[in-house]
Formats: structure tokens, sequence, C-alpha cells
């Protein structure tokens, strides 16, 4: 049996990002959640699902739940603080000596 590899993402939770295939393809949205272990994230409005749910003792009623489910980290590429578009995501160092993400489209540095 074959054990899944870790990679090291690029994105993160509250990143703003953009979705490369699908139905979705090219919204906008910010990350709510990582599933590293599944190579997935949660992306705000997108991959949007309805879901018929009985009623609950914790939920009160039931009826149908819009909400969104997770989408593959390869379907989604980070967006260029500059002007929108999808980017790639580059590392690099500041002269305090903090490692920072950057976006090799502008070379605008994205966390601070």
């Amino acid at each position: 049996m074959a054990t899944k590899t870790k990679a090291k993402l690029k994105v993160k939770k509250g990143d703003r990002v953009i979705v490369l295939t699908g139905r979705d393809k090219g919204k906008i949205g910010e990350i709510l959640r990582m599933y590293p272990k599944d190579n997935k994230a949660l992306v705000q409005g997108v991959n949007m699902v309805k879901r018929h749910t009985a009623p609950s003792q914790q939920t009160g009623r039931g009826g149908i739940v819009e909400k969104e489910l997770p989408i593959n980290v390869s379907n989604i590429a980070h967006v260029d603080p500059k002007d929108n578009t999808a980017t790639r995501v580059g590392w690099r160092s500041l002269e305090d000596g903090r490692k920072v993400r950057f976006a090799k489209k502008s070379g605008e540095v994205i966390d601070l």
C-alpha cells in the first residue's frame, strides 16, 4: 500500500485565489480552510453544491442547504495583487531576514 507524500503548498488560508479549471473557471475567492493531507482547499463561493438535510437537534430545521466543497489545489492559482490575474508564487528573503512569498508576474510581496 502506497503512502501519500505531503507536498509543500504555496497557498494558505486567507489567500485570494482564482479557479483555473472546471465549472467555476475564472471565479475569484478567499481560501477558508486547507486540507493538506488531501491536497485540497475550501474556497469561498466556489464549488457550491446543494445538500438535502433532515431536521436535527443542532440545526433545528432541514431543507436544501447550499455549501462549498473542497477543490483540488492544482485547480487554483494565486491572484496577483496588482492586476487580479493568475500568477505563480515564489519565495524571497527580505533585508530584515524574513522569508516571504511574492507574485512572480508582478514581483509584489504577497504576505507582510
